[in-house]
């Protein structure tokens, strides 16, 4: 049978859709830099300041099921052909796939026609990315991430239930937030969990020096107690049970990742961020326990931000950057530009986190300055990276 690599090089269509990640990196870049300003526009000037649907349930949705399906979407397509040893999904069903996307897309932008429409057309791409993973993981006999597909399934239930509770009662579907956002925060902490130590290693073998340590049983306790906080966290909200198992969570996720050598890792940022990156995520979730125990003194959107701008803004960029220049034939290498980005989201990060604890106007401002710094990432990342994803890879013919 033809190795992955074989495959690839055997495509002959456009460079684009030769790989998954090459349209959903740079389709959900460019999503993530314009959806969060129109955001903060309404947030603004008010939900009739733009003559599309960019209020509140618009923001979070899209970047928790908008962003974040596309950013998963592309890890995976480009992970599970080298976990099975599958024909990667290349050509044509990448390009219908993608198609669904963007449908979904200008579907939550626009609204047409009745609710149930934006709703189905929405729906229908994580529907169908999940039986996608689910396939291929069966096919290839990868048993290790049969996980890995039914946290996908997860993320398109809660899309769903995001959908049908809106259509029921109207308001935000907290309950399906929380799993889709659950969902991501799972997803960081199980793959970010196996490449960020595993990256580690390869780079600081070759610079000489200890290595991580490897995985144990504080890796397994942690993944466990934090699929069980983040569960209880989607279903009853922070109620105290949840917060204490969220904090417990947090704390070791934190020592899982002290274990994993990150500061020795300084001199190249491409490895730096993604311990970043695990560091946002168990932030997250310790904030997000506080939040449940200590309302009056950590702000639930404290928690929240923390988790979406934080964790998932920044590791999906730590992945999209390193997969990028890996299979596109770049050196493993950050540049200037890659700097940048790195700066970017998590200064944004940061300014989002902060702005809870403020006072207005500060708090706008803060908001503000925070989007901005998003966009801007966001951007750099098309631009930078764009011109890579579109082109073939270095040493292969056009």
């Amino acid at each position: 049978m033809a190795t992955t690599s074989q495959q690839v090089r055997d495509y002959r269509g456009p460079a684009l859709f030769s790989f998954g990640f090459r349209p959903f990196f740079l389709l959900g870049a460019l999503w993530a830099a314009v959806s969060v300003p129109l955001w903060i526009v309404t947030y603004a000037a008010g939900p009739d300041a733009l003559p599309v649907n960019a209020g509140l349930a618009f923001h979070v949705h899209e970047m928790v099921f908008g962003y974040g399906s596309a950013i998963v979407a592309g890890f995976l397509l480009t992970a599970v052909p080298n976990w099975t040893g599958r024909l990667p999904v290349c050509g044509l069903p990448l390009m219908v796939l993608v198609t669904v996307w963007v449908a979904g897309r200008a579907a939550m932008l626009f609204q047409p026609g009745p609710g149930w429409v934006p709703a189905m057309v929405d729906s229908a791409f994580l529907v169908l990315f999940a039986g996608i993973i689910w396939r291929e993981v069966i096919a290839g006999q990868n048993t290790r991430n049969l996980k890995v597909a039914a946290a996908v399934s997860l993320l398109a239930l809660a899309n769903i239930a995001f959908h049908w509770i809106s259509l029921d009662d109207g308001g935000l579907p907290q309950a399906a937030i929380r799993a889709g956002l659950g969902t991501l925060l799972f997803l960081i902490l199980l793959i970010g969990g196996r490449i960020t130590p595993s990256f580690t290693r390869n780079w600081l073998a070759r610079q000489g020096g200890p290595l991580p340590e490897a995985a144990g049983r504080i890796d397994a306790v942690a993944l466990a107690v934090s699929f069980a906080a983040l569960a209880a966290w989607a279903v009853f909200g922070g109620m105290l049970a949840s917060s204490i198992l969220l904090l417990v969570a947090g704390i070791l996720n934190g020592v899982r990742l002290s274990r994993w050598g990150g500061e020795r890792t300084l001199a190249e940022p491409l490895v730096t961020v993604l311990h970043v990156g695990y560091a946002w995520a168990a932030l997250a979730i310790v904030l997000i326990g506080l939040s449940g125990l200590w309302p009056e003194h950590v702000p639930r959107i404290a928690g929240l931000h923390a988790a979406g701008a934080g964790a998932v803004g920044v590791m999906t960029l730590a992945v999209m950057t390193r997969s990028s220049l890996g299979h596109t034939g770049r050196a493993l290498t950050a540049g200037a530009g890659t700097l940048v980005i790195y700066g970017l989201v998590n200064v944004a990060a940061l300014a989002r986190v902060a702005a809870p604890f403020l006072d207005q106007p500060y708090q706008m401002h803060a908001n503000f300055l925070a989007s901005a710094l998003w966009s801007g990432a966001f951007l750099g990342f098309v631009f930078v990276y764009g011109p890579r994803l579109v082109s073939p890879r270095l040493g292969k013919a056009a």
